[in-house]
């Protein structure tokens, strides 16, 4: 892949020494509210919102190569990011579960002009995908995507992509059928966003597993959908789709079980970039703010969650730079 001068700077921002993307994810919004309110048994604001993010963002950013911040709410928390990069998030949160498709929308006053001004290294955005939904749905999600990656052309800022599967006929995406499922859906995404048409430059996947599913490791379930062995080659046929640099995200996981992931991931010998982690990182910590307020979530940060990201990190010693799949112009 040719990359211009500013996309390349662009991605350096947020990567660390060895060009690896070593990123903390902290633009959740809605559910992250939903959550906090959940653990206080009361209300939870947009202050609480940007305080608990300036906090991931003050301690975490010690140990990460960059942080995903929401110009919703995270704004203030980017201006204590310890000198690391930022992405900005360019979609609303959520989606609009009346209507078919899980639909995306941008932020109503937003740009990619604005974002960079506000500070953004890169862009991102998440898309709910599956290749196996209505085309008449996919059409308008590859158009969307069209638009942003011209946008993210015209102002030479690097466009993250991140995607999330779900099932086209709204069954349990917990069930073991979805997990039989996914390898597809990730793969499928994977390869069309891959197209130049796109202007994607970074891929932000989930595993192509559901590890509670696969037998032999740490998280298994009792229920098996794959083998250890057919587990790896998931890993292996998704990533043989694309020539980008991709990341993996945690996607809710716990903690112990990303580093299960990541390990996996290594172990098919596949060429992943990074990661973009948030909740396997500090996910836990929702309710220590909730109930015990910013200062007892502090102390969290600075001991727990420092273990969750330097767990990560030393996982991380089996990505590969991206810059070996990127050609500078």
């Amino acid at each position: 892949m040719k990359i211009t001068p500013g996309k390349l700077a662009g991605l350096k921002a947020v990567s660390n020494s060895r060009n690896v993307i070593a990123a903390a994810a902290m633009d959740q919004r809605g559910s992250l509210q939903k959550s906090l309110a959940k653990e206080r048994g009361a209300t939870a604001d947009g202050h609480d919102l940007e305080v608990f993010k300036t906090l991931v963002t003050e301690v975490l950013t010690g140990y990460a190569s960059a942080i995903l911040l929401d110009p919703e709410y995270g704004l203030p928390a980017a201006q204590h990011r310890n000198g690391k990069g930022l992405l900005l998030a360019y979609e609303k949160t959520g989606y609009d579960s009346t209507t078919p498709g899980r639909l995306p929308d941008l932020l109503d006053v937003w740009s990619v002009r604005r974002l960079a001004e506000a500070g953004a290294d890169c862009i991102k955005i998440l898309l709910y995908y599956t290749p196996f939904d209505k085309p008449g749905i996919n059409e308008i999600k590859h158009a969307w995507i069209e638009r942003i990656g011209d946008e993210c052309r015209a102002h030479d800022i690097p466009f993250f992509l991140e995607f999330v599967g779900y099932d086209e006929n709204r069954a349990d995406e917990k069930a073991i059928e979805y997990a039989r499922k996914k390898p597809a859906i990730v793969a499928g995404a994977m390869k069309e966003f891959s197209k130049p048409r796109y202007g994607v430059d970074v891929l932000k996947v989930e595993v192509p597993i559901v590890m509670e599913f696969v037998a032999g490791t740490k998280a298994f379930k009792g229920v098996s959908a794959y083998t250890r062995a057919e587990a790896l080659e998931h890993f292996r046929a998704a990533a043989a789709v694309t020539t980008l640099p991709f990341i993996y995200l945690s996607a809710g996981v716990s903690n112990p079980v990303f580093i299960e992931t990541l390990e996996l991931a290594a172990e098919s010998g596949v060429a992943f970039n990074g990661v973009l982690c948030g909740r396997a990182t500090w996910k836990d910590g929702i309710s220590i703010y909730a109930k015990n307020g910013p200062d007892a979530f502090r102390k969290w940060l600075e001991t727990t969650g420092v273990e969750n990201i330097q767990n990560v990190n030393k996982a991380l010693e089996a990505a590969t730079p991206w810059t070996a799949k990127v050609e500078a112009l």
